[in-house]
């Protein structure tokens, strides 16, 4: 189910109303009720794919069990083992069969040898990579001993399944997101106030911004050949913004609707495109990846520590390992190595944490010197993003070609070129408001908030008009094939 469909919008006052006013007096009948309408959410898809969540979820459930009574440590690493076999293995083989397999008879095949294979024809569960690394993370940080193990089997299977984080994430850990389902929750209105603000600009993201960008961006990129490069510098902003609204608008909503039930689930984003340097930009995106990365993979391999060669190894394996979770394309892989090669310099001479802060904090501009380390940290993601958008590497190779010949220099000329350049206010419009809030949760989380509601609530609609006015076509969001 959509966050942007009909269904979604009948769905969601429906489950609101029946989990405060009907399943309220109960706290494991409220639980049990999230199960349900998070089965169905994601049953509306695909109901065959329900049996996926529900195995790996008695699958960790029973490793923590275990993990929990064993003191063994050889028994308890074979516990994990399972754990991290069967969340891998069906993310392998879902996503990476195919891959695999191809690359396989195409290594065979440069070498002279012929070998007959038949690909599958497999549908990607959406959400897949999402779930699995949830449930995962859960059996290793009971592996850890950082965390008791359940004996809620349906309050662990509303960790799991629940349904505004379920398809996009925010990745949870159980540290965090299961403790919420063990106390009773009693309703909150400027909680909830508070989440249909960001709800709302959440879908200002993806309908306003994400939609009508990708409208362009797909224009320009599946006809690059017929373009000149100034147009393919255009085309990689209208990708470059697109990605980041359509993905930050899912976290917003999934964020904005888990608080009109009582949970607060992590942040995701924190205003990526106003980073100075890429270190910290990747502090900022995906919040709940990159972490979850750093501490299950980055941390265990040695981080930061030790020689120079296994800082370069561990950087170039977390950035690329990430490349590869989006998805089983060697663009993926490219654009994480090229990230990683972004990292290195600021890893090996100590600067990789200079930017903790907000940029321009306190300040309504930045500095000079700040203002031109975003444009240039923002010109080598906008680079990056050709490889993660581009068809395959010939593909991208020759958009970048383009772009570097001198075609750059003439006028972007392609069909609703003016349509374009309206969006691209809007887009400039949107910017501002993010810069302005970009102390704050979401951008207007403050905004307006000691106006007089009478001004306050015409944002709002003023809002809800631009949604309604410039609204793109209903697209799926662009991270469930991820």
């Amino acid at each position: 189910m959509l966050f942007n469909s009909i269904d979604f919008a009948i769905f969601l006052p429906i489950v609101f109303i029946l989990y405060w006013f009907v399943t309220n007096k109960n706290l494991r009948l409220q639980n049990l009720f999230i199960v349900a309408a998070s089965y169905v959410f994601y049953g509306w898809w695909d109901w065959r794919f329900l049996s996926l969540i529900l195995f790996s979820t008695a699958v960790d459930y029973f490793v923590g069990c275990g993990l929990g009574k064993e003191e063994n440590q050889r028994k308890r690493k074979l516990l994990l083992l399972t754990s991290i076999l069967v969340n891998l293995g069906f993310l392998g083989f879902f996503k990476y069969y195919n891959f695999f397999l191809d690359n396989f008879i195409a290594a065979f095949s440069f070498f002279g040898a012929e070998i007959q294979a038949n690909s599958l024809n497999i549908i990607l569960p959406v959400g897949i990579s999402f779930y699995t690394f949830q449930t995962m993370s859960y059996s290793i940080d009971v592996y850890k001993r950082k965390l008791e193990p359940t004996k809620d089997f349906i309050a662990f299977s509303a960790f799991v399944s629940f349904f505004p984080q379920l398809v996009a994430g925010p990745i949870e850990r159980a540290t965090h997101l299961l403790p919420q389902f063990y106390k009773e929750r009693t309703f909150d209105y400027l909680k909830a106030v508070d989440g249909m603000r960001q709800i709302l600009w959440g879908f200002f993201k993806k309908l306003v911004i994400a939609d009508n960008c990708a409208k362009y961006a797909n224009l320009i990129f599946n006809n690059s050949a017929d373009y000149s490069g100034s147009t393919l510098v255009l085309g990689a902003i209208f990708f470059t913004f697109q990605i980041y609204c359509d993905f930050s608008g899912y976290s917003d909503i999934a964020i904005g609707t888990s608080r009109l039930f009582g949970f607060n689930l992590m942040r995701n984003f924190n205003y990526p495109y106003f980073s100075r340097d890429i270190a910290e930009f990747w502090r900022r995106w995906h919040i709940s990846l990159s972490t979850w990365f750093r501490d299950y993979l980055y941390i265990p391999l040695g981080g930061s520590q030790g020689s120079t060669w296994m800082k370069v190894r561990n950087t170039f394996i977390i950035f690329i390992v990430s490349g590869f979770w989006h998805g089983a394309n060697w663009t993926f892989i490219v654009w994480g190595a090229l990230n990683a090669l972004y990292f290195l310099p600021l890893l090996l001479t100590n600067k990789n944490r200079n930017h903790l802060d907000t940029v321009a904090q306190g300040k309504m501009l930045p500095s000079i010197k700040e203002l031109s380390m975003m444009v240039l940290t923002f010109t080598l993601t906008v680079f990056a993003w050709i490889f993660f958008r581009a068809n395959n590497i010939e593909h991208a190779i020759a958009y970048i070609s383009e772009i570097l010949s001198p075609s750059l220099f003439t006028l972007p000329k392609f069909a609703e070129i003016e349509k374009a350049l309206v969006i691209l206010l809007v887009v400039a419009i949107f910017v501002v408001i993010e810069w302005i809030g970009r102390e704050q949760q979401y951008a207007i989380a403050n905004i307006g908030i000691n106006w007089k509601p009478s001004f306050r609530y015409a944002l709002y609609y003023a809002i809800i008009i631009t949604i309604m006015c410039l609204g793109g076509k209903e697209q799926q969001f662009i991270y469930f094939q991820f």
